[in-house]
């Protein structure tokens, strides 16, 4: 689907962190857990390719919200825009996680803002979780009381230790790995390297889960090939092709990708 966006809200959540709100048409069922919308920012002339973000939450009467850091041109022209503005919003795209059944505990691991893509997942979950929140420092941990709300269980590791555990948040995997009760769905979404380091320590655990592969894109429905990733592929002469994370994606099985 294709609409203009009114922005509602454009706050700044701490450091270069934003959350916007946009009045959309959509509901709650056109939306599912994982996926992303792809974003024109108005006033970039010379920038005129749309912005993916995963989406955070979709209200009732359609207010979908997306948290946002300031990286470059993009995102610090979309953090200046004030209400009332509209973007221009393709989605929402890509295939999405599965939800947890009823009676299967959700494990989440996030890295940085992966903990607003996978928000709307513990939101929906039939039952709460865990959360293995994971950031640089304090000051890059997002949405730990908003999980919380939810009833999930969170635990924190920064790298500097600054909140939590001293560390990766892979560690606060592993750890969770070594308690070998049942009846767990795992999550991921952050950074490649944390993604893939995930992949590799469920595959050695002898289980798998799924991840959301964080691209560049361009296009967003498949027709440029700029966001590909590497998954396994038995009929290939090599044993793997490259998946285009728009379409085939974000999300895929970490038994499915090469690390």
């Amino acid at each position: 689907m294709l609409f203009e966006a009114r922005i509602q809200k454009n706050e700044n959540l701490r450091e270069n962190y934003f959350r916007i709100d946009f009045a959309t048409p959509l509901t709650p069922d056109d939306v599912a857990p994982g996926q992303f919308v792809h974003v024109a920012i108005p006033g970039l002339q010379d920038r005129l390719l749309r912005r993916p973000f995963s989406v955070c939450d979709i209200s009732e009467s359609g207010v979908l919200s997306v948290v946002y850091k300031v990286v470059g041109a993009g995102t610090s022209h979309l953090a200046e825009l004030s209400s009332d503005e509209s973007c221009g919003i393709l989605g929402p795209l890509g295939q999405p996680f599965t939800p947890p059944m009823s009676g299967e505990t959700p494990v989440i691991v996030a890295g940085g803002y992966g903990a607003a893509a996978t928000y709307i997942l513990a939101k929906r979950s039939p039952s709460p979780g865990k959360l293995l929140l994971g950031a640089r420092t304090q000051r890059d941990l997002l949405m730990r009381h908003d999980f919380e709300d939810l009833g999930f269980e969170v635990m924190v590791a920064t790298d500097d230790g600054s909140e939590g555990v001293s560390g990766l948040v892979t560690d606060l995997l592993r750890e969770e790995l070594a308690d070998e009760s049942g009846g767990r769905r795992f999550y991921g979404c952050g950074p490649e390297p944390m993604l893939m380091a995930m992949a590799r320590i469920l595959d050695v655990a002898g289980t798998h889960g799924e991840i959301s592969l964080d691209q560049l894109m361009c296009c967003g429905v498949g027709a440029c090939f700029a966001c590909v990733a590497k998954v396994k592929d038995s009929e290939s002469k090599d044993g793997w092709r490259y998946a285009r994370t728009c379409v085939e994606g974000p999300v895929f099985d970490s038994r499915n990708i090469v690390t």
